[in-house]
């Protein structure tokens, strides 16, 4: 093991410039263009924005297929990938021991849990889908690293090798196809020729 050096706090960082979606001019663009919603405050639209955002990432959680978002933006999942190949530091434990410290995930069998968007559908195309990105707020993440350790072998695991549209969509197949092999047991009957 490594000695571990301990981080300088008060050293100089390198902040990326965050940018506010939801400002005055985008409320006065989105009441221009829904006009039925010009009588509802801001204060409370962000609400109901915040509290869409949550409904989305919680059905992602839960749902092993994740969410396709709305006006086929694309699709958002939670997937179990391998452990990375760079050292994954445990800083809090790092400077309790004074040595470096790895972390293994031994939660999860040493598999990773990654946020993934897709803007190609298995199903149709999506529009415009070369203007779409994601990155995942700190609530999101935060809600994932919790729930990952507890259920993850219940999440796609997506392949380094494999385009992640391919290996999606494959999964997304099989489920299908089992899913309709289950109904047909269901309704069988030796009997009934």
């Amino acid at each position: 093991m490594k000695e571990f050096k301990k981080p300088d706090v008060k050293g100089p960082r390198f902040r990326p410039e965050t940018k506010n979606i939801l400002t005055k001019d985008f409320f006065i663009l989105f009441k221009k263009k829904y006009p039925k919603y010009k009588t509802i405050d801001n204060i409370e639209l962000r609400k109901i924005i915040k509290k869409f955002n949550q409904v989305v990432y919680q059905t992602v959680i839960d749902n092993r297929d994740g969410v396709q978002l709305p006006e086929q933006i694309g699709w958002l999942f939670i997937g179990t990938c391998q452990q990375s190949k760079k050292e994954n530091i445990d800083y809090a434990k790092s400077l309790k021991y004074g040595l470096r410290v790895s972390n293994k995930n031994w939660d999860s069998d040493g598999k990773l849990a990654k946020i993934f968007f897709s803007n190609h559908a298995p199903k149709h195309k999506i529009k415009n889908r070369e203007f779409w990105s994601f990155v995942a707020c700190r609530e999101f993440k935060r809600s994932v690293a919790k729930s990952y350790p507890e259920n993850w072998q219940m999440y796609v695991e997506v392949s380094p090798e494999i385009k992640l549209q391919w290996a999606y969509s494959r999964t997304v197949y099989k489920d299908l196809q089992n899913k309709k092999t289950a109904n047909t047991l269901q309704n069988y009957n030796e009997f009934d020729l």
